[in-house]
């Protein structure tokens, strides 16, 4: 490519920056102006709580990863 070409791509690429970034500012404009967004739904909120599991949960189980309890890694 030519210089002249390689200038006309410059300014293409910059004409269409400028655009996308006016259409980005006439979108934040409307909606700035349509008000403050509504909050967010929580009420499909899971409360998890701070006291321990209970132990039995976890009897013939694996430790992920690490194999069976009764058998040493190889």
């Amino acid at each position: 490519m030519s210089l002249q070409d390689d200038l006309n791509a410059v300014r293409r690429n910059l004409d269409e920056l400028t655009r996308k970034v006016e259409q980005l500012e006439q979108k934040a404009a409307r909606q700035k102006s349509a008000g403050p967004a509504a909050p967010p739904d929580r009420s499909g909120m899971v409360t998890i709580p701070d006291t321990p599991y209970d132990s039995a949960l976890w009897t013939d189980t694996d430790d992920e990863g690490l194999g069976a309890r009764d058998r040493r890694a190889p």
